[in-house]
């Protein structure tokens, strides 16, 4: 049930706020694949089937909360703009998990338990990648495409190797640092770990 609250809302959400061009395109991409199904992640926040659409929920309503406390009525970011940062930011996690199973013991007998694991077939990045497949369907600005880009922050892979990029993005762009604040929010005051 909480699957199916979670999509009914994410659609709502999306189809209230995002008019774009290709929006159209794009929430056909996310029907038609385990969007709504796969985990949020593999053993850390929502580890559970929908957790993936769940979490974009919980990080768009952050995201919305953030910028409303940060500037009141007179926001720089349309809905549109929040929508499709909160919403689509982790698409890149879309086919990004299979089902597996373990040997665990219960009752003192061996049993095979599932459990998530990455079976990553498009490694074009974290972040980068969201870019990459948003910008299939619908353009984005320059700001939304950052914010999206750098939501891991300072975890982004990019930035364990010594990158500064992320530095200058949030400097120049201040949706990158509250996308990256919305993320962890959602991931540890409103997710549970798996």
């Amino acid at each position: 049930m909480a699957v199916f609250n979670a999509k009914n809302e994410f659609i709502d959400i999306f189809t209230t706020n995002i008019a774009r061009d290709g929006a159209d395109k794009l929430l056909d991409y996310l029907t038609n694949s385990d969007f709504f199904t796969a985990p949020a992640s593999a053993r850390f926040h929502l580890a559970e089937e929908g957790g993936l659409c769940q979490h974009s929920v919980n990080a768009y309503k952050r995201l919305v909360k953030i910028v409303k406390d940060e500037y009141g009525d007179n926001s720089p970011y349309s809905n549109e703009c929040l929508a499709i940062c909160g919403l689509l930011h982790d698409v890149c996690k879309v086919n990004f998990y299979a089902v597996d199973y373990r040997n665990s013991k219960e009752n003192g007998a061996w049993v095979k338990v599932p459990y998530f694991r990455v079976d990553e077939k498009f490694p074009y990045g974290h972040g980068e990648k969201s870019v990459f497949i948003i910008s299939q369907y619908m353009r984005l600005t320059a700001e939304e495409a950052m914010a999206i880009n750098w939501h891991m922050g300072g975890f982004d892979e990019r930035v364990k190797g010594g990158s500064y990029a992320l530095s200058e993005a949030m400097a120049k762009f201040k949706l990158v640092l509250l996308m990256h604040i919305a993320d962890l929010e959602a991931s540890y005051l409103d997710e549970e770990r798996g």
